[in-house]
């Protein structure tokens, strides 16, 4: 389950600061990829659900994880690892587009949190 309460709090970039010697560019760089590759894969990930197509989901949810550790969203991440794991193991399947939804309204909200703290990056250059 997604964790409503940090999507009004800034982003934890402490993993990706750690990885880049605190390298506000290169942050920035890893920012910028995440917002171009996440609706790529979301749109994978949702035409894998529609397709009812189970093993393509557990890889494309499994694909997403990490990417939502790198910007301090673990519960996004544990999200996406419930969907993987139902697809892989086909459990709890009919409950797997309800938890994409929830994902997906999420990403919107993601993207906000993205921009703060690009634009709090961009203060350090």
């Amino acid at each position: 389950m997604i964790d409503e309460k940090k999507n009004n709090e800034p982003l934890d970039l402490t993993y990706l600061s750690d990885m880049s010697g605190d390298s506000a560019e290169f942050m920035i760089e890893m920012l910028d990829a995440f917002q171009k590759q996440t609706p790529i894969y979301m749109d994978d990930l949702e035409n894998a659900i529609i397709a009812e197509n189970w093993k393509a989901t557990s890889e494309f949810a499994h694909k997403m994880k990490p990417t939502f550790y790198y910007v301090g969203r673990e519960d996004v991440r544990d999200h996406m690892q419930e969907i993987e794991r139902n697809a892989r193991e086909l459990k709890n399947i009919e409950e797997i587009p309800a938890a994409f939804a929830e994902a997906k309204s999420f990403v919107t909200i993601l993207y906000r949190q993205l921009d703060e703290a690009r634009a709090l990056l961009q203060q350090k250059l």
